[in-house]
């Protein structure tokens, strides 16, 4: 800010004492000082209104990146949701359309996955009845 030595505050107070004179003079230094508390305390409050201005700032870009992150994590996540429910909706596909002769279980037997058929069908979509044991399966194989 303003820096003032000692020997330009004696030299002020003299310029001032022989431009008010010795009555005036303890009035205009109260006044002075008043002033120059007002600039500081102005000044001050506007300095820490841009600090907090440049907090909030910060914490907004902070709050968007985390939430460019949580929305990259999300679709991650639905992606793989999505792969993984594709080929359970393909096999409830195939049991539901099945012809009215094959089991369910034949062709759940048929579907290349790691899983067992029972475990299959314990994992198909809402909306898909899990199949009923049924015996049309020995019975189309030959019965044995």
């Amino acid at each position: 800010m303003i820096e003032i030595s000692l020997g330009k505050m004696v030299l002020l107070a003299l310029i001032a004492l022989i431009v008010l004179g010795p009555e005036k003079l303890p009035g205009a230094a109260r006044t002075a000082g008043a002033l120059l508390r007002r600039v500081r305390s102005g000044w001050d409050n506007v300095r820490a209104e841009v600090e907090r201005e440049l907090e909030i700032e910060e914490i907004r870009r902070a709050a968007r990146e985390a939430a460019a992150q949580a929305e990259t994590a999300q679709t991650a996540m639905k992606d793989t949701l999505q792969q993984v429910h594709q080929p359970l909706a393909e096999a409830a596909a195939m049991i539901k359309d099945a012809p009215p002769g094959v089991a369910s279980t034949d062709i759940a037997h048929d579907i290349t996955l790691d899983e067992p058929a029972s475990q299959m069908q314990a994992e198909l979509p809402l909306g898909v009845p899990p199949a009923a044991p049924s015996t049309t399966r020995e019975a189309s194989h030959g019965g044995a």
